[in-house]
């Protein structure tokens, strides 16, 4: 594994979180406009660096490559480093730019009390997170794994992380990445079920995986 790699992963991970958490911080009212920041990021840096780490620029998505095969621990574990590291680089500059108080796009769980329309419970939060982290990690691994869309699999990756927050931005923010979540919530000292962000995406990454490496890559393997 090059340096090149780890350093790809953290510029990826500071974009998704100065882009992403920042169009939250600064327009927390215009979902579609959160959306499509967070999936033009990963479009952009699937193209720039996919050739290099394979752009993946959240943990969840490489614990689900992990468990798949695609990675080996010793880069798993680099990638996580600078990962979480250019999450916490990427927030704490949001802190020090922007002209006004803002919540610095931390991921919370919805209620009537934070001016959502819905009251989320864990419970509920948890399992938002593990599927819509499923979704994600599902359309990586048939798409820019498998090598089966070629040149569309930024768009594609792209597109389902904008469709996930669309639905599940109301509800927890919609982070689908342990990465997302810590930045914002050290720079805005806002640890509130921090727990929830790392164990429902993770757990996400890895049943996408074991569909993967179960179903879908046996498929693939048997009409060659």
């Amino acid at each position: 594994m090059k340096v090149q790699n780890f350093i790809a992963e953290f510029i990826g991970t500071f974009a998704l979180i100065f882009i992403g958490a920042g169009a939250l911080a600064i327009s927390p009212g215009n979902l579609v406009a959160v959306a499509v920041a967070h999936g033009l990021v990963i479009v952009a840096f699937v193209y720039a660096y996919g050739h290099i780490s394979g752009t993946h620029i959240n943990p969840a998505v490489t614990l689900g490559l992990l468990v798949a095969g695609e990675i080996q621990w010793t880069a798993a574990i680099g990638y996580w480093v600078v990962q979480f590291a250019g999450g916490i680089a990427g927030a704490l500059l949001l802190k020090a730019i922007l002209p006004m108080e803002t919540d610095l796009g931390v991921t919370i769980l919805t209620t009537v009390e934070t001016g959502g329309a819905f009251t989320v419970t864990q419970v509920q939060g948890l399992f938002v997170e593990i599927i819509l982290t499923f979704f994600l990690v599902n359309t990586i691994l048939n798409t820019a794994v498998s090598g089966k869309v070629e040149n569309f699999a930024g768009l594609a990756i792209g597109l389902t992380l904008v469709l996930c927050i669309l639905m599940g931005g109301p509800l927890t923010r919609a982070s689908l990445n342990p990465a997302r979540t810590l930045g914002p919530a050290i720079a805005a000292a806002n640890y509130a079920n921090l727990w929830l962000y790392f164990v429902g995406p993770f757990a996400g990454g890895v049943l996408a995986a074991l569909l993967y490496i179960g179903v879908f890559k046996k498929n693939d393997v048997a009409t060659e």
